[in-house]
């Protein structure tokens, strides 16, 4: 074995290695809609005193970790996002208006000196003075405060069994001179009057104002750093206030901006529905891939078992958290990942076709430097995609720029180095070399060989393709125009709701209630065997119970299986990041591609990706579905796919260019296609085969997203070839134009004299050249 052979080897080993240990003891998080719970993403505001920067929504994390932990729940997950943002989950908690109540409120705890009664409309006269009513209504004027929630050392919700007086809530303060000080200062007032009492304010309402007791002397005070709050309290109101008091005062008021709840059934169905897919999906792709290349095929779909390896290995390395768009990409990550290979032992036929003595070993090693480009500029290109979205986007897109990343890297080393060791090692056998059908390389192939005789000339008139694609493009935006675009919560701001009936429930049946309870602006949809989905401007949690009790009341009983909440802010800011951070990433390619091969071609390809973008959107337009985080996640697969196939294209033009570059760009652009097509199919074949294992067994969730999946890869197909290809053929025939002023002599077929008629003469000969090899020389011989 040669050095760069055992290297290769070496390096296939240590990865596999560490991906087998990674997977093993270290377990992938997964998202609260895999395994139930709920996530609430707060969002800090400014007060009076103090700014809500980074230092500030530190602090604030901080006093909120001490109350998620109070609450009990196992496993809890409290970081900081970006500023001014803090993300909670809380898996297994499926009622969310405790943890919203417990973790939303401000808890501004102050303790104040109370300077006399007041009456009805009173107001504070002095700064730092305020009027608020006492637990039985009294108004009363109180001092600015003595002591703070930061000043709280411990609070806790007791009992008193002996005198049976109810529940009770011991504080302890920090500063015990503070405290004999203000009820000193109280006590030196004559019993009943109301500047003896102390008033305990929690978020601006008095929550206690006892009376200091008579047996405290006049400027003594309570010394120790203790009292009780008293009051009607419940088990569970008392438990609650002690948290607040204990957890501190906030430094900075918070908001709610987004609430998701999942019921652990969705996320269950999810797993074992996306397993399914995987399952079934990926042995459809192995025996597709093995009945055409046969052992090379068997060989591949090891690296792919290896890819996954790797893939699952990378997210759990970086701690990344795997959602439901995630693992459906991932599925789908595993039949795209076959791309690389089969365009390896695709150009290792082409070369065994080429040589006079071939063998399967030569012909394979040609095949992955004839390939090795195209991988990595389609690859470098996808890479590029990935790291802006993860740097500039948020929510979903964010995430999925992570799952691309680590699926890029992943899917080279399965193809370059993994695939390669492997396939290298069975045709250095003696057994191989004396079979070599059995490679699945000693043949070009069925599509190859149909392609090479009949030899299509589809780029003949280049403007007709354009013509096609502008047709069909206007026919998608017509649908964001006229239908405009069924915009998910993500993006809008509001509420959606997911119940699981009893029965099955009509929409409509179901609208009408929702209208009776006072929520008539509400959208129901059927998503689902006994399933309704409500979407709704933003909701309270009491006005969510409300719509709960309807859905009940008409569907015989209703259970939660999905429940987000997201502010209008938060959709805003979800929608401009993902909006720009997709331009920059096709700015980015554009001028990738424009310096790894010409400007024409960097620009086709990136014309080819809004192409599929915005017929993509405008059939999910036509048809009303949401436009959401699940749908935004496949459009960005679409992207990455497009422009793999359009980078596949143009790097076999730019191959045979260099060979003669006095051809005609048509013509050598008709031979490249002709020449990749075989992959494209190949490859689009495997593709499928999960997209239908997706949309068959992928259940409800996943419906959608295996449908614009399957619709961007036909478009992407489509456009990569006859989009992209025709678009850089007439940049390039403009650009000529542009520098002889008129049409040029066309000695090369790029100028243009009057219409088409150089470039179609450069063409023409060309292809009259091809066709007296087919016995067709006849019907090209036509083209002027």
């Amino acid at each position: 074995m040669k050095r760069p052979a055992r290297f290769r080897a070496l390096f296939a080993l240590a990865v596999i290695a560490a991906s087998v240990f990674i997977a093993v003891t270290v377990p992938v998080r997964l998202g609260l809609d895999l395994r139930g719970g709920t996530q609430i993403v707060l969002e800090t505001r400014d007060s009076e005193t103090v700014k809500a920067n980074g230092e500030a929504t530190d602090r604030t994390l901080e006093v909120l970790r001490g109350r998620v932990d109070a609450l009990g729940v196992a496993e809890p997950s409290i970081v900081r996002s970006g500023e001014n943002r803090i993300i909670v989950e809380l898996p297994g908690l499926q009622d969310p208006r405790q943890a919203a109540d417990v973790l939303g409120r401000t808890a501004q705890l102050s303790v104040h000196p109370v300077l006399g009664a007041a009456a009805e409309g009173d107001k504070p006269k002095e700064k730092g003075e305020e009027v608020l009513p006492d637990e039985s209504g009294e108004r009363l004027r109180l001092g600015p405060a003595a002591l703070r929630g930061q000043d709280v050392e411990d609070a806790e919700a007791l009992i008193d069994q002996q005198t049976g007086a109810g529940w009770h809530v011991t504080v302890d303060f920090e500063d015990d001179k503070g405290w004999a000080k203000l009820t000193g200062e109280a006590a030196c007032h004559p019993a009943g009057d109301p500047q003896r009492r102390v008033a305990i304010v929690l978020d601006k309402k008095i929550i206690s104002s006892p009376q200091v007791d008579p047996s405290v002397s006049c400027g003594a005070g309570i010394t120790g750093g203790s009292t009780q709050i008293t009051g009607s309290f419940t088990s569970d109101e008392a438990k609650e206030l002690a948290l607040l008091v204990k957890g501190g005062a906030l430094p900075v008021p918070v908001e709610t901006v987004e609430q998701r709840t999942v019921g652990p059934t969705l996320g269950a169905e999810a797993i074992e529905a996306s397993a399914w897919a995987a399952v079934v999906g990926t042995a459809l792709t192995a025996i597709f891939i093995i009945v055409v290349y046969r052992l090379m095929g068997l060989l591949a779909t090891l690296a792919l078992v290896c890819y996954g390896l790797i893939s699952y290995a990378g997210l759990a390395a970086l701690g990344a958290t795997l959602t439901l768009p995630g693992l459906a990409g991932f599925v789908l990550a595993i039949g795209m990942a076959v791309d690389a290979n089969v365009l390896v032992f695709e150009r290792a036929r082409e070369e065994y076709g080429k040589r006079n003595r071939p063998s399967s070993r030569s012909a394979l090693t040609a095949g992955f430097k004839g390939a090795f480009s195209a991988i990595a500029d389609s690859n470098i290109t996808t890479l590029i995609a990935a790291v802006l979205l993860f740097l500039l986007a948020s929510g979903p897109v964010k995430g999925f720029g992570v799952t691309l990343g680590i699926g890029v890297v992943a899917s080279m080393v399965s193809a370059l180095v993994i695939t390669r060791v492997l396939a290298e090692f069975a045709v250095s056998r003696n057994w191989v070399h004396r079979r070599p059908k059995i490679t699945g390389l000693a043949s070009i192939g069925r599509v190859r060989t149909y392609l090479t005789r009949r030899n299509p000339q589809l780029m003949r008139r280049p403007r007709r393709w354009l013509a096609v694609s502008a047709v069909v493009l206007a026919v998608a935006a017509a649908g964001i125009v006229v239908r405009g675009l069924n915009y998910g919560v993500e993006f809008t701001g509001g509420r959606l709701i997911e119940y699981s009936t009893s029965t099955t429930v009509d929409p409509d049946r179901a609208r009408e209630a929702l209208a009776d309870a006072g929520f008539p602006q509400a959208v129901v949809q059927s998503s689902g065997d006994n399933k309704l989905t409500v979407r709704t401007e933003e909701l309270t949690n009491a006005e969510a119970v409300k719509v709960a009790d309807a859905i009940a009341e008409v569907g015989g009983g209703a259970e939660k299986v999905r429940d987000e909440l997201i502010g209008p802010s938060l959709g805003d800011e979800l929608r401009r990041n993902a909006l720009i951070a997709l331009g920059l990433a096709l700015g980015a390619q554009l001028l990738y591609l424009a310096f790894r091969f010409r400007w024409m071609f960097g620009t086709g390809a990136v014309a080819a990706l809004a192409h599929d973008v915005v017929i993509l959107t405008g059939i999910f337009a036509w048809l009303g579905k949401p436009i959401d985080g699940v749908f935004l996640a496949a459009l960005l697969t679409v992207i990455g796919y497009s422009v793999n196939d359009s980078v596949v294209v143009f790097d076999r033009i730019r191959e045979l260019w260099r060979k003669d570059s006095k051809e005609p760009l048509a013509q050598v652009t008709n031979q490249a296609i002709l020449q990749t097509v075989p992959r494209t199919v190949n490859t689009g074949i495997g593709v499928i085969f999960i997209l239908a294992a997706l949309a068959v067994l992928g259940g409800d969730s996943l419906t959608d997203f295996a449908l614009a999946l399957l619709i961007g890869m036909l478009v992407g197909t489509y456009s990569s070839v006859l989009t992209a290809s025709p678009l850089a053929i007439e940049l390039e025939a403009f650009s000529h134009d542009g520098k002889d002023g008129k049409g040029g002599k066309g000695g090369k077929g790029r100028g243009r004299g009057r219409g088409h008629g150089r470039a179609r003469g450069g063409s023409g000969r060309a292809a009259a050249g091809a066709a007296k090899e087919t016995g067709r020389a006849e019907a090209v011989g036509k083209v002027k």
